[in-house]
């Protein structure tokens, strides 16, 4: 008799609060306008991309300030001031992140000059005032962190991994049927499971047609 193998992953369920969009919020102070954008991300790529836009649309703006806060253990973050005083910009966009207790997010601050200087107690409470309506205005969702997972199995095994996957949250990303099959799957941390179940089907199956399950980690 063929001994069950449970299958394990050593991830900690990572559910976190993020926002569902873009949204805006607005500060005026002496002439100088504030545009903050609140911004859902998932990479530095996407922030980057955000922000360069940001810059070709709002060409003739002085700065855009930004900070962003990552993944679901929220260990990275940075801040820019982007040639304001130091921590006059960033430090204060970054803060609201936090009260907010948001990842997965970029916040920037577009500054049109108004011709007078604020100062920096000014400059902060500027660019705490915008971000902090961006994200008031924001709708704000709770996410949980994906696993990337591949099978392969063989055709004859389809029918019943098939079947567990359709009753599961899993998602396909990627399927490659040729000499066998293969599958690359997101699947919630809190549903890795259903692992569990597709593993059971090996103890019906001699070794050499068992199904290979492949763990990628957290999706980031």
């Amino acid at each position: 008799m063929k001994e069950k193998i449970t299958f394990v992953l050593m991830i900690v369920n990572g559910v976190y609060k993020t926002l569902k969009n873009t949204s805006t919020g607005f500060y005026k102070e002496k002439g100088s306008k504030f545009l903050a954008f609140a911004i859902p991300c998932k990479t530095e790529d996407e922030i980057k991309e955000h922000i360069q836009q940001l810059r070709k649309e709002h060409y003739q703006a002085v700065h855009v300030c930004s900070a962003f806060r990552l993944g679901s253990d929220k260990k990275r973050y940075r801040a820019s001031d982007d040639g304001e005083p130091s921590n006059s910009a960033g430090a204060p966009i970054l803060g609201q992140i936090q009260s907010f207790d948001l990842t997965n997010v970029l916040i920037a601050v577009v500054r049109y000059y108004g011709g007078i200087n604020l100062g920096v107690g000014g400059l902060i409470n500027a660019y705490r005032t915008a971000s902090k309506e961006a994200l008031e205005n924001a709708t704000i969702i709770e996410q949980e962190d994906e696993v990337l997972v591949t099978i392969r199995y063989s055709y004859d095994e389809m029918p019943q991994v098939m079947s567990i996957l359709k009753n599961s949250p899993a998602k396909i990303v990627l399927q490659d049927f040729q000499l066998s099959c293969k599958l690359d799957l997101q699947i919630p941390v809190s549903e890795l499971k259903i692992l569990d179940q597709i593993s059971e089907l090996n103890l019906l199956l001699p070794e050499e047609k068992h199904i290979i399950i492949e763990n990628h980690g957290i999706i980031q």
